[in-house]
């Protein structure tokens, strides 16, 4: 007979909205202990205090706890009250930020569940920014050039993709081409104003190291042109003959995040609007 110390711990993740961020946070913590530690259960629209009853009856049947996101405050203290009684643990990941906040700032929270998600103006705007970028990503379509709050051009493996979808995720509609010397650039791009337009530049040796890393994952010989010395300084050559003649700024990405480069794109947006 498998008693009780011997079951598999089980975390009940327990919320009155969605339950990602209690579940982020409860992984997080199980992610420091060995594969398999846990059963991970979640609860998510939980409102009604019978069903926090259940899943407290339940948990004290293993040894469970309880990882909970609960505002609504009638919510809260049938939890507290019901796990102190029947001995499960529980972990308030909202309340004791919140408590801090009330003390610095001197206001109360408004105790609404899903704030977090809630599909306002902004979310919207974001999710349209990530639709964008993925479909004028590469220079699929010229004509997200002209549509575009931003557009990133910049040779093979610059990060223009990442760039852009960083971006996105800042509400910013951003297309990006890709300059190649045999492939005539969009004349569009000459057409922009210049705070729209933002090119990417990059250390010789160091892109001649990206795509050798590059050509390995795809299985191809490390000798191919695309990623030879010779190559990549007349795709450099070429790709800032068209910056200039865009006068766009250029950012060099030199061993830069992505997180780097957007914060400089972003300062440049704003700069010149």
């Amino acid at each position: 007979m498998t008693t009780k110390q011997e079951q598999q711990p089980v975390v009940f993740v327990v919320s009155d909205s969605v339950g990602e961020t209690a579940d982020f946070v409860a992984r997080a913590a199980v992610s420091q202990f060995n594969a398999g530690f846990v059963d991970m259960r979640l609860s998510a629209y939980v409102n009604t205090p019978e069903h926090i009853i259940e899943i407290v009856n339940e948990a004290k049947d293993v040894p469970g706890i309880i990882a909970y996101t609960i505002v609504l405050p009638e919510l809260r203290e049938t939890l507290v009250k019901e796990a102190e009684q029947k001995g499960v643990p529980i972990v308030d990941i909202l309340g004791p930020m919140m408590d801090a906040l009330t003390r610095i700032s001197g206001r109360a929270p408004k105790m609404k569940a899903g704030l977090l998600h809630k599909l306002d103006q902004n979310y919207f705007k974001k999710v349209e920014a990530i639709e964008f970028a993925v479909k004028y990503d590469d220079g699929k379509d010229p004509r997200g050039i002209m549509r575009a709050d931003v557009v990133i051009i910049g040779v093979s493996r610059t990060s223009k993709t990442p760039l852009c979808m960083y971006l996105a995720h800042k509400s910013i509609k951003a297309a990006n081409v890709p300059l190649v010397p045999e492939v005539l650039p969009p004349e569009e791009i000459f057409s922009l104003p210049k705070k729209k337009i933002i090119g990417l530049t990059i250390k010789p040796e160091l892109l001649n190291e990206i795509r050798q890393e590059r050509l390995k994952t795809l299985g191809l010989k490390s000798g191919a042109d695309y990623a030879s010395l010779e190559r990549i300084l007349i795709e450099l050559d070429y790709a800032d003959g068209i910056m200039r003649k865009a006068g766009c700024p250029i950012i060099d990405v030199s061993n830069k995040a992505v997180e780097e480069t957007a914060s400089k794109v972003l300062e440049i947006i704003r700069h010149q609007t």
